[in-house]
């Protein structure tokens, strides 16, 4: 039986049509099938609120994204991407003291850590001297490095827990907590290792160019790839619900943009069952609680810099944010949570009513939770931000459970792709020379579950379409359908 297509891809994420692009330009037919009605995965943008309020619905800020090597291959700008830059990337308010602000200019940065000025510019500065080389090497699975020696150079500390390094390296609490946020993106505990190189990566990003937002919202940046994707021929096809083989249009291989437990209860009859059951125990982690927000103007920050951030971390000192991860970890959800706010509306007026504004945060909570923590996260957002809560018309609140719902990609609540700590961090989804292949030759996964993980940057999906290149190559041009 002749295949329909070169490749099918399953989801519309930003890696599954980073891959479906990158086989297209291969000159590969490929077709992109969403269940959904819209595309874009967590890239997407919605009223959820009030009329006219715009709310990004999962990712909303993108220094992964500006930075990507293979996004910035991409002509986006001419399918209608803009990246609307802050003045900050990043500011960490603090309870009785000026806010940290992350900004290019490494030395002005330094100057807001006070005594550990020299120190914080010791560390970063010899990074930025040749940033994208160290991203090339960092953004993609373990392999022998292209630049070594500077790899080794931001590996071997990187290695530490955050909690950790910071104490030892920095005597002030203004480093500490600037970058103990930074490490909270890991979800990891910041006593575990490797949350040390989290916090430097997302400390570095904001050197090498400012978080942007995109224009009109989130869904900008997928609208975007599916517009490159069907100038260079590929098609996208919604509310196609993949859920087994039998469900896939004919093709001589398929990439999933999903869950490794998706995977497996997908192809199950395609795949050996020892595979399959290593599928089924990846670990996914802690997942998110979020709170969207219509506002009836900015956030009154104590410190008004902090408004010309598009990321506000919100958590207090080292120890405070420290203590919120453990606590998930633990299966409790926090008192004092650590909150990672976005403002898009301070630079995309586009995202509310003239005059409105809008906002989100979220925080990490046990897998699955139920729980309602809208009064925590408020309260928090309150002690440095006093007169929030009479700022808020509206407000739409997400659980964990309703992000799966939501997603079925983000299981318990997931966001990030899955726990990225020591043991699966070099190993995802299953420890493979080639992570994105399958012990089927006509399987490939291109989700956040494979290396480099979490983040609007396509490179999971770069490097599954590649190893799916090489291996169509091999392929005969008539296949019968894998469910046959």
């Amino acid at each position: 039986m002749s295949s329909a297509d070169d490749a099918v891809v399953v989801g519309s994420g930003p890696n599954g049509l980073a891959a479906a692009i990158a086989l297209a330009r291969a000159g590969a037919s490929v077709r992109v099938v969403e269940a959904r009605d819209s595309i874009g995965g967590g890239t997407r943008t919605a009223e959820l609120t009030l009329p006219g309020f715009r709310h990004d619905v999962c990712s909303g800020c993108h220094p992964m994204g500006i930075l990507s090597p293979w996004f910035r291959t991409m002509p986006l700008d001419e399918h209608g991407l803009q990246w609307l830059r802050p003045g900050a990337s990043i500011a960490h308010p603090m309870d009785d003291a000026p806010a940290v602000l992350l900004v290019r200019s490494l030395g002005e940065t330094a100057r807001d850590l006070g005594e550990d000025a020299r120190t914080y510019e010791r560390i970063f500065a010899p990074f930025l001297h040749d940033p994208e080389a160290l991203l090339v090497d960092l953004l993609g699975p373990l392999r022998i490095p292209k630049h070594p020696l500077l790899l080794a150079r931001f590996g071997l500390p990187g290695l530490l827990p955050a909690a950790t390094a910071l104490r030892a390296a920095f005597r002030g609490p203004r480093a500490r907590a600037f970058l103990a946020g930074c490490a909270g993106h890991s979800v990891l505990p910041l006593e575990r290792p490797l949350t040390a190189a989290v916090a430097m990566i997302f400390a570095l990003t904001g050197h090498i160019d400012d978080w942007p937002v995109a224009a009109g919202g989130s869904e900008s940046i997928a609208q975007a790839l599916a517009s490159y994707l069907r100038a260079l021929g590929g098609r996208i096809e919604t509310g196609v619900h993949v859920r087994s083989l039998a469900d896939l249009p004919p093709a001589r291989v398929v990439l999933f943009d999903t869950s490794p437990a998706q995977v497996a209860d997908i192809c199950e009859t395609v795949l050996p069952p020892g595979y399959v059951r290593r599928l089924r125990r990846y670990r996914y982690g802690p997942g998110a609680f979020k709170i969207d927000w219509a506002l009836d103007g900015p956030i009154p920050w104590r410190d008004p810099r902090c408004l010309g951030a598009s990321t506000v971390h919100v958590g207090g000192t080292l120890e405070e944010i420290a203590a919120s991860e453990r606590a998930v970890w633990r299966g409790e959800h926090p008192e004092r949570p650590f909150l990672i706010l976005l403002q898009q509306s301070q630079f995309d007026p586009t995202r509310a009513p003239e005059g409105k504004h809008t906002g989100y945060a979220y925080c990490h909570v046990p897998a699955g939770s139920t729980v309602d923590l809208t009064a925590v996260v408020e309260q928090q957002i309150e002690r440095f931000a006093p007169g929030f809560r009479d700022r808020i018309l509206a407000r739409h609140v997400t659980s964990a459970a309703d992000l799966e719902r939501e997603n079925p990609n983000y299981v318990g609540g997931a966001i990030t792709g899955g726990v990225a700590d020591l043991s699966q961090f070099f190993t995802r989804p299953v420890a493979r020379i080639d992570p994105y292949t399958t012990p089927n030759p006509r399987v490939f996964i291109c989700s956040a579950a494979t290396p480099p993980g979490g983040g609007v940057h396509g490179m999971c999906g770069y490097f599954a379409a590649s190893s799916a290149i090489r291996r169509l190559a091999t392929l005969p041009d008539s296949l019968a359908p894998l469910h046959a």
